[in-house]
């Protein structure tokens, strides 16, 4: 090839900048739904994930185990298979209370969302595979603790399509800094790419990078595309129809729609006062989170389908406590009891709670015994034998609990919730089936729960 050829990969690689670069990695097809599957009934149609990397701790926000507290100080008398925790008994430091009419255990970690507890189904006996968070966030993201698989939002995407015209169909957003695993927690694996993620920090002064990249005349960028259109054009004539070109040049489409939305997206200036004290915008220590909470209500309105938010970052390294429990998860849970309150709250004003699930939790729990470091109060190990999450609106049983674990908190001893029963149940609150979304990839049929999850009825309305 001669030194000043210019072939269609160099030219979509030059145009792959700004709007287009944040297509190419994310912006999904409005009106596909190219899952193979048909929806089957379902009332949801998109998915919140409060997703509280690090671990939270089970037995410090909504499973008491008051035998802690007796026993606290004593070595526990069942084994502990833990790298750094101690046999020695930690006791809460946190009061809990009886809230709503189901009288759910919240700890005071959550004084604003224990009062929407009627409202959540609190699954205390979910079970994973992994207690390093590389592979957990990884399993509990993509149903498998290796890298290189879909994640949930990106098989929803794939499954139902996307709802909004001129917005990616799936969005994560955090405050600061991306879970062990990175970017690729969030990835679209083998799945075509229209059904990436689109990853930004809100709180940023320019959340997708330079804004210069993306500046240009609607001219210019509609020369661009005829021009592309050609290229393609001359492709197809010369090799028939191919896919991955026709899925590019849609991505353009979509992106040149997407400056005139992505503006009004993350401008919340018409919003009322009381609404954005609602999310604890107007406070530096809900700010962050309140921002995501808001946006993602916003994205909800919109159509998209799968939304993360991600805990800000801290000084107290979000929820991964193995020193100084007390003041990191009082820390933690500052940034977003207010906000997911306030979300849960302004969702059913809108009447879009009973069209979206919040699904809140992280990758695993924390142990009843004590990490001792040295310098720092105690804190937790990592525990995925037993941990606690939470589900609203969407079609979900408000008011119950379900599941439990042992009285040290630490095994799920009643109706265990494996990381795959949680997604079958997810998908099927948007109206798939499980077993039926499938993408053929080397050879084989692979879906996001593998061959395995069953749908959790029980936490169904």
């Amino acid at each position: 090839m001669a030194p000043n050829t210019i072939n269609r990969r160099d030219i979509l690689y030059r145009w792959a900048q700004g709007f287009g670069g944040l297509a190419l990695w994310g912006l999904t097809a409005r009106a596909e739904t190219s899952g193979a599957v048909k929806p089957v009934q379902g009332r949801a149609k998109s998915v919140i994930f409060l997703y509280m990397d690090g671990g939270p701790s089970q037995i410090d926000t909504f499973d008491p185990k008051p035998l802690l507290a007796r026993e606290h100080g004593k070595p526990i008398g069942i084994p502990i298979v833990h790298r750094m925790s101690s046999d020695t008994i930690f006791k809460s430091p946190f009061v809990f209370a009886k809230h709503g009419q189901s009288g759910a255990d919240v700890s005071e970690l959550f004084p604003n969302v224990a009062r929407h507890v009627d409202e959540l189904a609190i699954i205390r006996s979910m079970v994973a595979d992994n207690m390093e968070h590389g592979t957990a966030n990884f399993m509990m993201n993509t149903g498998s603790s290796l890298p290189g698989r879909p994640s949930m939002g990106s098989w929803v995407t794939y499954g139902l399509g996307n709802g909004s015209e001129n917005l990616p169909g799936y969005v994560v957003m955090h405050g600061g800094k991306l879970p062990q695993g990175g970017s690729a927690v969030f990835n679209r694996g083998f799945l075509p790419s229209r059904y990436q993620s689109s990853i930004f920090a809100p709180g940023d002064a320019q959340p997708f990078g330079s804004v210069a990249r993306w500046e240009a005349t609607p001219e210019l960028q509609t020369a661009k595309l005829e021009a592309l259109a050609q290229f393609n054009q001359l492709a197809t004539a010369a090799r028939g129809p191919i896919a991955e070109l026709e899925g590019v040049a849609h991505n353009y489409e979509l992106a040149f729609r997407l400056q005139s939305a992505l503006p009004k997206l993350l401008d919340y200036s018409d919003e009322t006062a009381g609404t954005l004290r609602q999310y604890g915008i107007d406070q530096p220590e809900t700010k962050t989170f309140g921002v995501e909470c808001l946006l993602a209500r916003k994205l909800v309105e919109q159509g998209v389908r799968f939304i993360t938010l991600l805990t800000p970052v801290l000084k107290a390294d979000r929820w991964d406590q193995h020193g100084n429990l007390e003041d990191g998860h009082r820390r933690n849970a500052m940034a977003t009891d207010k906000p997911i309150a306030g979300l849960l709250q302004d969702l059913r004003a809108r009447g879009l709670l009973d069209q979206t699930v919040v699904l809140w939790g992280g990758e695993f729990g924390r142990t009843p015994t004590a990490e001792f470091q040295e310098g720092r109060a105690p804190g937790r190990e990592h525990n995925p034998y037993g941990f606690t999450m939470w589900m609203a609106g969407g079609g979900v049983r408000g008011g119950i609990r379900y599941g439990a674990t042992d009285e040290y908190g630490y095994h799920a001893i009643e109706n265990p919730v494996h990381v795959h029963d949680l997604h079958a149940t997810l998908l099927h609150l948007l109206g798939i089936d499980h077993t039926q979304l499938t993408f053929r990839h080397g050879g084989r049929d692979y879906r996001l729960t593998d061959v395995y999850g069953r749908v959790m009825h029980d936490l169904l309305a």
